[in-house]
């Protein structure tokens, strides 16, 4: 029976992967802030997946489970790199994810809001992506990042509240010219 048990779970997540992937890549970049190091993180958390596939649950969310490894995949590097965090990042202004079938006006926009979520704190910008981007629920969202559901509803307030500020100014700032 566990053997039965262990087969499934291996194809659940060998079957899941291909469908997982560009979310995994995409908050990985967000994490990590240059398209290398998503890479990295992405497969990174792919294969952690694959090794540990007898441990997902056949009938939960791979996705969540997958997002959750990624994160703590880049917990523990953050923890290995203390000392070099920060180093030879690529400007954010470098890279470039926006929807390839969006018009000209819808591209502008959507990278002006996305430059604006990626200069956020990092909890706050990982937070953001999860719930906003990626559809999470608060609850999913606190499960991944091992945080109390106060803390993501904290976290999302104080960036919208940057956000909003920032494009209050910015269009005040157009106004006036």
């Amino acid at each position: 029976m566990t053997f039965w048990r262990n087969d499934q779970a291996q194809d659940a997540v060998r079957n899941g992967i291909p469908d997982i992937l560009p979310r995994i890549w995409r908050y990985s970049l967000t994490l990590t802030g240059t398209a290398d190091r998503a890479d990295d993180l992405a497969q990174g958390a792919i294969l952690k997946a694959l090794e540990k596939a007898e441990q997902f649950e056949v009938g939960t969310r791979l996705d969540r489970w997958m997002f959750r490894i990624a994160h703590n995949l880049w917990v523990s590097d953050m923890r290995k790199n203390a000392v070099r965090a920060g180093g030879g990042l690529v400007a954010i202004e470098e890279t470039d994810i926006i929807s390839p079938d969006a018009g000209p006006e819808a591209a502008a926009m959507h990278r002006e809001v996305l430059m604006a979520v990626l200069h956020l704190p990092e909890a706050q910008r990982v937070t953001v992506v999860l719930v906003y981007v990626e559809g999470y629920s608060y609850r999913d969202a606190a499960m991944i990042l091992d945080i109390p559901l106060g803390t993501v509803m904290s976290r999302l307030a104080t960036a919208r509240a940057t956000l909003g500020q920032k494009f209050r100014e910015e269009g005040r700032a157009r106004d006036a010219r």
